[in-house]
């Protein structure tokens, strides 16, 4: 049983590269990856016995209720989301939570790095701070539109977007490796 481990991690490492990659080229991580992934982290958690596949489960759940408000305010995308759900489940409780830090510094470094690239500093600045006046008004994206021009959206003509993917695969990999 001591080669399960292992193959939980050789799988994820397969799953978080191929997830990058395809972000990177067509900036989605398709279910057809991610779905299955998930499948087989829980079977191999399984195989290890119920507290890992408990783990897993929880890890999973935890990952997914995270990252599901900051996608229904459209900042993250619907692969995104799976893939760290999927994550998750390959991690488990014990390893959770250094991937999903180490996963949002690298998509803050990769973000900034694009506005500043983009010149588009004082857009983000706007944007951030419509954003956070919805919060506070708890009326966040009620009423908002697709097209509707607020730039606030991902699926927004001219939004700056990340393939999140690479991000996660860092953290990911971080996870596996702490000292990569």
């Amino acid at each position: 049983m001591s080669g399960i481990p292992l193959t939980l991690d050789l799988a994820l490492l397969g799953l978080v590269a191929g997830a990058a990659v395809l972000d990177l080229k067509t900036r989605r991580i398709p279910n057809v990856l991610t779905v299955p992934a998930l499948a087989l982290a829980l079977v191999l958690r399984g195989i290890m016995g119920v507290d890992p596949l408990l783990g897993g489960l929880m890890a999973a759940g935890i990952a997914f209720l995270i990252c599901l408000p900051v996608f229904a305010l459209g900042g993250l995308g619907g692969g995104d989301v799976k893939l760290l759900t999927a994550v998750g489940a390959f991690l488990g409780m014990e390893r959770l939570w250094g991937a999903l830090a180490v996963t949002a510094i690298a998509g803050g470094i990769f973000a900034l790095a694009s506005i500043l690239l983009r010149r588009r500093t004082k857009e983000t600045a706007w944007n951030m701070y419509m954003i956070f006046g919805k919060l506070r008004t708890r009326s966040a994206y009620a009423g908002w539109k697709e097209d509707s021009g607020d730039g606030l959206n991902i699926r927004s003509a001219g939004a700056l977007t990340q393939p999140y993917g690479v991000a996660i695969a860092i953290g990911a990999i971080w996870a596996i490796n702490p000292f990569f």
